[in-house]
């Protein structure tokens, strides 16, 4: 299951108490003040790691809970602090601190070992349904977890980070500092002190994990429009492929490999259908994850299996696009014709270059490894392109500063 969304509770350890208690030694009968500090609370930390690729094990365990702070004890010896708990998560990971906290079962500190799992609220479950098959069983329970774990724009807070480079840390909650013992209490008018501070509360709190896939390409199209199959003719990836629209139903990735050991990550965001822009069809939960690719390639059925004329997806396609981010336009695009190997699909090209002029076209047949290699070597091109105007824009940046 591919999870890309997720509601956690964070809370960092408290601190320690501080102990009150007096020496009491044969050769020292009134030694004094001597209890000792609380320990600190642990944080919670969350990682960046380029090995891991969706959110899974926060979907399965979303209450994250660091380790309390040691009591002080007696003859001055200060408490073990917590230890920290660190997660975590795939890069490109962003991080809403959460304005509700109607769906989360906070449970007493002092329990927190038997503490029930958090809870997450979902609203009404979607259901593509293809009669005749086990295919609208099997859609269901994919949009009922990609359900379960949505959550509402007018829920989120603040972006707190984005976790976006291997090994970068971020510490999500602190931990709360420990009591000091009565001994810091001692003066020459109270020398005797029997109180001593409690520990801090750790940081607490509802957040909200996103991921946004990183990738170099972007594969863009309606349902069955071939982008699996493209994919896994240019890669070793193996999505699952049939003749059938949402055959994908959660984004796929593959690694493009060249002679010269150069490698590109491509993604297959599943098909786009009209209104996607407003979360038709999870939408969303699709188009933010080419929001951070390098450049985009539109994929076109040239073959109109499903009823659809190609120059009317394109524009759809760039209607969905512009309207959910507009920014995206600025991305480098190439328009590919798929299906070339249908008898229509010559004449549909036609048609399509006097429809839409001034738009270069790559007709390819992915099934049948046509027109393919070319489309490796233009992506690279694309992306090395991309690179070097990113490149040169922070350069541009930093001599201002």
């Amino acid at each position: 299951m591919f999870v890309d969304e997720v509601k956690i509770f964070a809370r960092a350890g408290h601190g320690g108490k501080g102990c009150i208690a007096f020496l009491r030694e044969t050769s020292r009968p009134k030694g004094g003040p001597a209890g000792g500090n609380g320990g600190r609370g642990g944080d919670v930390i969350l990682q960046a790691d380029h090995d891991l690729n969706n959110l899974i094990a926060q979907y399965y365990q979303p209450r994250l809970i660091a380790q309390n702070g040691e009591n002080g004890g007696g003859k001055g010896m200060d408490g073990h602090a917590g230890k920290d708990l660190l997660v975590k998560v795939p890069c490109g990971t962003l991080v809403w601190r959460l304005a509700s906290s109607k769906s989360v079962e906070v449970s007493d500190p002092e329990n927190d070992e038997q503490s029930t799992p958090l809870k997450l609220s979902t609203g009404k479950r979607p259901t593509l349904r293809y009669a005749g098959s086990e295919r609208a069983m099997e859609i269901n329970l994919e949009a009922e977890a990609a359900e379960s774990t949505a959550v509402h724009s007018h829920e989120k807070g603040g972006l707190i980070t984005d976790l976006t480079e291997h090994g970068q840390q971020f510490v999500l909650s602190k931990g709360g500092r420990g009591g000091l013992g009565n001994r810091n209490f001692a003066t020459a008018a109270r020398q005797a002190p029997r109180f001593a501070q409690p520990g801090e509360p750790g940081e607490e709190g509802e957040f909200l994990l996103e991921l946004r896939i990183i990738a170099d390409v972007g594969l863009v199209g309606y349902p069955n429009a071939g982008k699996s199959t493209l994919l896994t003719a240019i890669s070793k990836a193996r999505p699952k492929i049939a003749p059938y629209p949402f055959t994908t139903l959660t984004p796929q990735i593959g690694i493009v490999e060249y002679p010269d050991w150069h490698r590109l990550t491509v993604c297959d965001v599943p098909g786009l259908i009209e209104g996607a822009h407003k979360n038709v069809g999870l939408g969303h939960s699709f188009l933010r994850h080419i929001e951070r690719c390098k450049m985009l390639v539109l994929l076109l059925d040239m073959a109109a299996t499903d009823g659809r004329q190609p120059w009317d997806d394109y524009q759809n396609l760039l209607n969905e696009l512009g309207l959910y981010d507009s920014t995206l336009f600025e991305k480098p695009r190439l328009v590919v014709a798929n299906k070339m190997d249908e008898p229509v699909a010559e004449e549909n090209l036609k048609k399509f270059k006097r429809k839409i002029r001034k738009t270069p076209v790559l007709p390819i047949a992915a099934a049948f490894d046509e027109g393919v290699e070319n489309f490796r070597k233009l992506i690279r091109e694309a992306v090395v392109e991309a690179v070097d105007v990113d490149l040169a824009a922070k350069e541009h940046k930093e001599r201002k500063r």
